[in-house]
């Protein structure tokens, strides 16, 4: 979780009391964050014939980008103590009604095709307000914006610059300018030299340095703003005599960019002549669609049902009770004139965390206090300790397996498209896998759809022990699913893998029968599966059986489906064989293997 560090005297003044730090420790956990530490002493400490100011070290949750600084942090204690209820954010045109316009060039697709921008007019800045102002931006690069590689943030002095602006990408030799606390002049190849040893700056490099074009803002004048996501130019740069500010945020992610904006624009609005304004900016981006005004602070509109947050909080409030809560954790919440079972929740632009309604929910259990909930749950509840049952299938599957003879092995749940999918001589339709976005490397780019890579990975990375290997895996896949609400569902699976001299066609075989039977799913004939041979009591026989089939991640002829008939239902549920000899070459494994896989869940 980020630590933000705020002056602790000007904190207590800002919410209008003076706490021990037992006090405002227990404040903190009634909110939801941690006091890590008070650097309080006594005596006090001195630097330079100076008292410094004690500092309280606060930790707070990664998704509450609202509170990524000192403003964030009063605002909301402020909200949550009753002191004041959530700022009306306002985006006011200016006097004259012509809007300063950002103009997005096509050749910015290639590099960072995404900008933002708002204008905060008389902004009154003290040192300590300029500190937190750049402390926001610096929070925000290091956890949202993935240390600029997303979204970077640059902010200019309005007054020095003049409109319209433009954001483009040009070759780096054909950049040319001042960067930021700099006398010289250089291009932004020079730049990329004479930065690659600054300690700050350096580790930013690598975001553009290899690309054949760089990004770049420039002002009506062709006088460079910035140079994204690396610096400023020194034209520009804000100081403590700075008014206005020309905030501009280009991005490779569309809602991170403007989760910034409405948190940079919500926080420092508080400093304007007149409070809680922002002025907008019209972006010119035809090519891609996203010509718009930023930012645009209206609330997000929300239903959470009643039923739900009582009973997960083991409550039994009223709606007007629970909006009244809400109230408290910065939303505007009202019991719904459709109906009475649902509450109509307005989410401010400083909530992005808020996503569902089981983050309403948690945000009453916040405001109702954590150490107030009842220490018990009613019966219906689910809180009640159990495991699931397809977990507890799973244990006992794995548990007979382990008395076989087998050893379990838990590989990651990630791995390489072509690990899923062509190194098993599969293809990939483009409707099961679940794709990672931004994966960090090309061994963890989907969720595995087949246990069998992990199995196969595992036998390579230790081909070098004895043979035969016998391992299994009992775990979850992923596979798309339109129908469920998070458009995604997990399937339990079992698997096994025999790797030795010979094929072990007949141990894998054997492994099946012996969990058929321990599930009480007896091996019947095909003929008496397909045919539906009923048994004394006139009832189809319940088992399964085996059909050969033709799998290409198989050897033909030595591979079969698993078909079962559970309660008078048949249906395939896995298949096992001998691996094709081009998987084996894939998977760099010189002896044969067999292997097996099944679906748990039919079973429940």
């Amino acid at each position: 979780m980020p630590t933000i560090t705020v002056n602790k005297y000007a904190l207590f003044e800002a919410i209008g009391k003076k706490y021990t730090t037992k006090e405002f420790d227990e404040l903190c956990f009634d909110f939801g964050i941690e006091l890590d530490e008070d650097t309080e002493t006594e005596p006090p400490q001195v630097v330079d014939g100076k008292q410094v100011p004690p500092e309280l070290k606060i930790e707070i949750p990664a998704n509450r980008y609202d509170m990524l600084c000192f403003e964030g942090i009063a605002l909301n204690l402020n909200i949550f103590l009753g002191r004041q209820i959530l700022p009306n954010f306002r985006v006011i045109a200016p006097a004259g009604g012509a809007l300063q316009t950002m103009v997005v060039k096509e050749e910015t697709t290639q590099i960072r095709p995404l900008v933002s921008c708002a204008i905060l007019r008389n902004v009154k800045f003290t040192p300590e307000r300029y500190d937190s102002f750049i402390a926001l931006q610096d929070k925000l690069h290091m956890n949202l914006a993935r240390q600029r590689t997303l979204v970077s943030i640059g902010t200019h002095d309005l007054d020095t610059i003049q409109g319209p602006f433009s954001y483009e990408a040009h070759p780096p030799k054909d950049i040319k300018f001042t960067p930021l606390n700099q006398k010289k002049e250089m291009t932004a190849e020079e730049l990329m030299t004479f930065y690659e040893k600054d300690r700050h700056l350096g580790r930013y490099l690598h975001i553009i340095r290899d690309s054949p074009v760089y990004p770049v803002i420039y002002d009506a004048n062709r006088t460079v703003l910035s140079l994204p996501p690396i610096i400023n130019g020194n034209h520009s740069k804000i100081t403590l005599d700075t008014k206005n500010v020309f905030i501009e945020i280009t991005a490779l992610d569309k809602t991170k960019v403007e989760i910034v904006n409405h948190i940079m624009v919500t926080m420092f609005s508080l400093y304007c002549e007149e409070p809680f304004t922002v002025e907008p900016v019209k972006i010119k981006s035809p090519h891609n669609h996203e010509s718009r005004e930023t930012p645009n602070l209206t609330p997000r509109e929300m239903q959470a049902e009643v039923d739900y947050l009582n009973q997960v909080c083991g409550l039994d409030l009223s709606p007007e009770e629970l909006s009244k809560l809400l109230t408290r954790m910065s939303y505007h919440a009202v019991p719904s004139r459709s109906d009475k079972k649902l509450l109509d929740v307005s989410v401010p632009a400083t909530r992005a965390d808020v996503l569902h309604q089981a983050d309403i929910m948690e945000d009453v259990a916040i405001a109702y206090g954590f150490n107030k909930l009842p220490r018990h749950y009613p019966n219906k509840s689910a809180a009640v300790a159990a495991p699931l049952m397809i977990n507890k299938l799973a244990d006992i599957v794995r548990l007979e397996a382990a008395m076989a003879g087998w050893m379990e092995v838990m590989p990651l749940i990630l791995c390489s498209h072509d690990e899923n999918f062509s190194w098993l001589n599969r293809k990939d339709d483009g409707t099961q896998a679940i794709r990672l976005q931004n994966p960090k490397t090309a061994e963890y780019q989907i969720v595995r759809t087949s246990l069998l890579p992990g199995l196969l990975k595992t036998i390579r990375e230790n081909k070098h022990h004895a043979v035969p290997f016998k391992i299994f895996e009992s775990s979850d896949v992923a596979f798309k699913d339109e129908s469920r609400e998070r458009k995604t569902r997990n399937e339990r699976h079992f698997a096994a893998a025999w790797y030795g001299k010979t094929s072990g066609f007949e141990v894998v075989h054997g492994l099946l029968d012996r969990l058929m039977l321990m599930l009480k799913t007896a091996f019947v004939t095909k003929e008496q599966g397909i045919g539906g041979e009923k048994g004394l009591d006139g009832k189809e026989i319940d088992g399964y059986w085996i059909e050969e089939v033709d799998d290409p991640t198989f050897f033909a002829g030595h591979s079969a489906s698993i078909h079962v008939r559970i309660a008078g239902r048949s249906q395939v549920i896995g298949i096992f064989g001998i691996l094709h000899p081009t998987v084996l070459q894939k998977f760099e494994l010189s002896y044969p293997v067999s292997a097996l896989e099944i679906n748990l869940e039919v079973f429940l």
